[in-house]
């Protein structure tokens, strides 16, 4: 494991067309993740994720690699963020049964910055306490 990345798994009992459908369909990121503007899985989009009610109210990112129902990453930029973080979301899908396992990988932290290591530990919990329990609301109905 990278202490600088975050890196979550999740087994959901859904086939990877399933999964893939919440990674890419843009109905579907608004419900568990934010609102893309812009957005289609496919290398070299831009696109923007918007965040309702906050003073970093956009996102702005880049599909780097799209193989629909396997893997998905894209850069995320916070420009007007306190301390800027340029990351890679990176989502891997693996069948696994009936079901898919999926991890997450973050990457583009600083930890030998502070504030950086403090905004990289707050995404884990943010991750792994609220995104990817909805994520699994969404991929479940």
């Amino acid at each position: 494991m990278n202490p600088a990345a975050v890196e979550l798994g999740n087994f959901f009992q859904q086939p990877p067309e399933t999964v893939w459908r919440a990674l890419t369909e843009p109905d579907l990121l608004q419900r568990w993740l934010l609102r893309p503007t812009g957005f289609t899985a496919s290398v070299g989009t831009r696109f923007r994720f918007t965040v309702p009610d906050s003073a970093i109210d956009q996102i702005r990112c880049e599909v780097l690699a799209a193989r629909p129902y396997e893997q998905l990453t894209y850069s995320w930029v916070y420009p007007q963020a306190h301390y800027p973080a340029r990351c890679v979301v990176n989502w891997l899908l693996q069948p696994q049964g009936r079901g898919t396992r999926l991890l997450l990988t973050q990457t583009g932290f600083d930890i030998g910055d502070r504030r950086q290591r403090m905004v990289r530990n707050a995404v884990e919990r943010s991750w792994k306490r609220l995104l990817l329990p909805r994520l699994g609301e969404v991929i479940h109905h």
